[in-house]
């Protein structure tokens, strides 16, 4: 599609609008908007995870229009990040035969609609790393020839091992090999885009777009730039007007000379669960008794154990699932303050958010947009990194994008977990049906888990351990009755047990294969079992700073040691 006002003014007449002739940028309703998207487009969707800034009502639109009179056929979704609320928003109106014929994103796990279709090959289905995606979009922005990136190597996404393909259907090749001076780096080539649907909180009457109430800023001004090079439609729906030249100038997020037009949806929620939380829009810092506690459960005890690798000043990310717990914890314990908790989405300190909401936080420091915060995790930037594991094998390789029936997509992981210093993966032990509690401390398992997270070979390898193992990365995995390391020779390594546990009964009778035994092996700290707080700030204070990261400190000290 080339980028033709024309189609816009044609809408505007066949339905009868009037536009004031002040009105430097068409207002249109969301089933106006949607006639604008033809058969075979490439849509841009802006926004993250439940409905952080996802411009929900121009997507819902386009599938009542697709429902009504068979039209549009034949979409191209590009999003970085999954967009669903687990069940039919999002990208989940779109889950129909017909309409949607491609997508490429970061994970599916928000839209199991679209998830089951590319399980059943009934679209071309590719999941691409978040990070590279985002940052992909601003280099379709800037007309250069796609992401180079060492990010993804020796993962699904290398095209030595599928090239992000999920479905048999999916069969052009989005990411290529290619070396640079002597270096392996990948190509994330870039995409042709249509029309960008994008999302902020108000608009003036030149399509000048802040973003003051939204909960991640995501890489909106990236994606209309991208679009507006190649004569695509940029599409905004906010959920107010304002007056021109009333909006602060340093809070435009999108310039009003890259938007097309806008839809105003005054009913407009922050995410698909919450309608408006000052905290998530940073007008406000919560008191840390007002950010929720976990109950006392594995997750709880997993996520415990692994809040014992914080230090102070230690810069974490805090990926989805049960590491989200780690920030409840800090809460808790009164630490918050003493570690720097970031996330993927552009949030940086304070608490980023559990449950259904991954990708907003509270009582956060900034918040940027989400390439630049990627650009951050590749380089190299994260101490600390504490993420969700599927599957683990004997050489640290980790699965979390593809197991049983599930395609799940990779989200942030890979970014995060090549680069990081030290890799924290956690998980319970085994799943489905697990019932394990600590009675006075003592581990008590009433019912084992019929899955096996510790496996002879991943489906999947989300994260490779040889790499790691090059890259001299320290990595743990945490569940709630064992840990293990990589070790130098770089397989996995039971280096602590939980109290009341046995070796032989609880732990290897339920691995796919024999990890080494460190010759030190130990109980893991009771404190850890018992339903009350840990003194995680003795901790945190005592821990030292990995020596990657010391160098600064000497020198702010004035030490030549």
């Amino acid at each position: 599609m080339l980028r033709d006002l024309s189609m816009i003014s044609l809408v505007v007449d066949a339905t009868g609008i009037r536009l004031e002739k002040y009105m430097a940028v068409p207002v249109l309703s969301a089933e106006e908007a949607a006639r604008l998207v033809e058969s075979g487009n490439t849509l841009l969707i802006g926004g993250s995870g439940a409905g952080h800034s996802v411009p929900d009502a121009l997507i819902a639109a386009i599938e009542k229009r697709f429902l009504a009179g068979g039209e549009p056929k034949n979409l191209t979704t590009v999003h970085p990040v999954g967009l669903g609320d687990r069940a039919n928003c999002g990208i989940g109106h779109l889950a129909h035969p017909g309409l949607l014929k491609r997508v490429v994103c970061g994970t599916l796990v928000d839209s199991p609609p679209v998830e089951r279709m590319a399980v059943e090959n009934k679209i071309e289905a590719y999941t691409l790393p978040q990070g590279c995606l985002s940052q992909l979009m601003r280099e379709m922005a800037a007309g250069r020839p796609g992401l180079i990136t060492h990010v993804g190597l020796r993962t699904f996404v290398d095209p030595r091992h599928g090239g992000g393909k999920q479905s048999e259907l999916a069969k052009d090749d989005l990411v290529e090999l290619i070396e640079i001076a002597g270096r392996e780096c990948l190509l994330f080539k870039p995409i042709h885009v249509d029309i960008a649907l994008l999302r902020g909180t108000t608009a003036d009457e030149d399509g000048n777009v802040t973003m003051e109430q939204e909960a991640v800023f995501g890489e909106m001004i990236s994606m209309a730039q991208a679009a507006r090079r190649v004569g695509g439609i940029v599409i905004v729906q906010v959920k107010r007007m304002a007056l021109r030249g009333t909006l602060p100038p340093k809070q435009v997020k999108i310039p009003g000379m890259l938007v097309d037009c806008v839809v105003v949806e005054p009913d407009q929620t922050q995410t698909f669960f919450t309608k408006y939380d000052a905290a998530y829009a940073g007008e406000l810092k919560v008191p840390l008794s007002q950010i929720a506690t976990l109950p006392f459960s594995p997750r709880k005890v997993v996520a415990r154990r692994a809040s014992l690798e914080l230090f102070t000043g230690a810069i974490c990310n805090l990926g989805s699932g049960i590491s989200t717990g780690i920030a409840s914890i800090a809460a808790e314990e009164g630490v918050l303050d003493d570690v720097v908790l970031t996330n993927e989405q552009g949030l940086i300190g304070g608490a980023p958010a559990t449950g259904n909401e991954p990708g907003a936080a509270r009582n956060y420091q900034a918040m940027i947009d989400q390439p630049y915060q990627f650009d951050f995790y590749d380089g190299g930037g994260l101490e600390l990194a504490f993420l969700s594991f599927a599957e683990v094998d004997e050489h640290c390789n980790v699965n979390v994008s593809r197991f049983g029936d599930r395609i799940v997509g990779p989200g942030g992981f890979i970014n995060i977990s090549q680069n990081a210093q030290t890799m924290i993966f956690s998980a319970t032990f085994t799943s489905g049906g697990l019932d394990i509690s600590w009675p006075g401390g003592q581990t008590q398992i009433s019912r084992e888990g019929r899955e096996r997270k510790f496996v002879r070979a991943v489906q999947q390898v989300t994260y490779s351990g040889a790499l790691a193992h090059e890259n001299g990365q320290r990595t743990l995995f945490v569940t709630e009755r064992a840990v293990f390391r990589r070790n130098e020779a770089g397989r996995l390594e039971l280096i602590e047990i939980a109290p009341g546990v046995d070796l032989e009964r609880d732990i290897l009778a339920h691995m796919g294969f024999r990890p080494e035994i460190s010759p030190s092996l130990k109980r893991m700290e009771a404190r850890i079992f018992l339903p009350r707080q840990m003194n995680l700030a003795e901790t945190i204070e005592n821990n030292r700073r990995p020596a990657r990261s010391v160098r600064l400190s000497r020198v702010l000290s004035g030490s030549r040691a």
